[in-house]
């Protein structure tokens, strides 16, 4: 298949997949989705790749849903929302449930929705340059896929959620655990390849097994449902349309991005020494 988003590199029994918009910092429009789909079906299908590495090209790992195409094609409506969100939901959540190991190679600045994609990883490595974050709700968007409470518990999740927190550091976040490990950015890719390449010498059978448990344990606990019933939660606030939303995009729109993210910003006092 050829890709027009990402890259898809087959090497030595690991798939690297590469987020390839680096001039839209390789945010995740629909086109990426359907491309990330196709390449995990593929990297499933065979039988030698046995683990995926996913990371971004250029200077980000990824900013994000793609708000621009939102701008282009204004859904409205839970009708026109539904069919979106499910596509980013289940997209992310594939990581996740993807019976191979899946690693995270977090590059530059990782936000929203890719956040979400890399917290559904089994394993992040971060480049001591990386930034992560959840901005939806300072511009009056919802969280597709509530992920981040399962991984560092709720007193953090609603710091950072509540917050619109954007400006994480790769200290910070494996501090919270939301990173494995912190690498030098030259040395990200070396990294990723080597615990990649242990990670493929496991027996097959046995890792998909060991990961199938290890999920199973979050299913117990109702990790599924939870999911599922943020989604619907998030549908009605991206088919309701907030305020805060709606004169993002129409500031978006008239003056462009770059305004309204200073709009945006401008909203909220400055942390203490910014």
């Amino acid at each position: 298949m050829d890709y027009t988003t990402i890259k898809l590199e087959k090497r030595g029994g690991v798939a690297w997949l590469v987020l390839n918009r680096p001039e839209r910092l390789n945010a995740l429009n629909q086109t990426m989705l359907g491309e990330i789909n196709a390449a995990l079906d593929d990297a499933e299908a065979d039988e030698a790749i046995r683990a995926v590495v996913v990371t971004g090209a250029g200077t980000a790992f990824s900013s994000g849903f793609d708000l621009k195409e939102q701008m282009e094609k204004r859904p409205q409506g839970i009708g026109q929302w539904r069919g979106i969100l499910r596509k980013d939901f289940d997209t992310v959540l594939r990581f996740w449930h993807f019976p191979k190991p899946t690693i995270a190679a977090v590059n530059g600045h990782c936000l929203a929705g890719a956040f979400e994609l890399a917290l559904a990883c089994d394993m992040t490595l971060a480049a001591d340059t990386a930034v992560f974050g959840e901005p939806e709700l300072k511009f009056g968007a919802g969280i597709v896929v509530m992920l981040l409470p399962w991984i560092v518990g709720p007193k953090i999740a609603k710091e950072i959620i509540m917050t619109g927190a954007d400006r994480i550091s790769a200290a910070e976040a494996h501090r919270i655990g939301v990173v494995n490990r912190i690498v030098p950015a030259a040395d990200l890719e070396a990294a990723a390849t080597t615990l990649a390449l242990h990670l493929a010498a496991v027996d097959p059978s046995l890792m998909r097994q060991t990961k199938r448990a290890l999920n199973r344990s979050f299913e117990i606990m109702g990790m599924g449902e939870a999911l599922e019933a943020a989604l619907d939660i998030d549908l009605q606030i991206e088919g309701e349309g907030s305020p805060d939303k709606i004169q993002f995009m129409e500031i978006a729109r008239r003056d462009g991005l770059r305004a309204a993210l200073a709009w945006r910003d401008a909203r909220f006092p400055k942390e203490q020494g910014a």
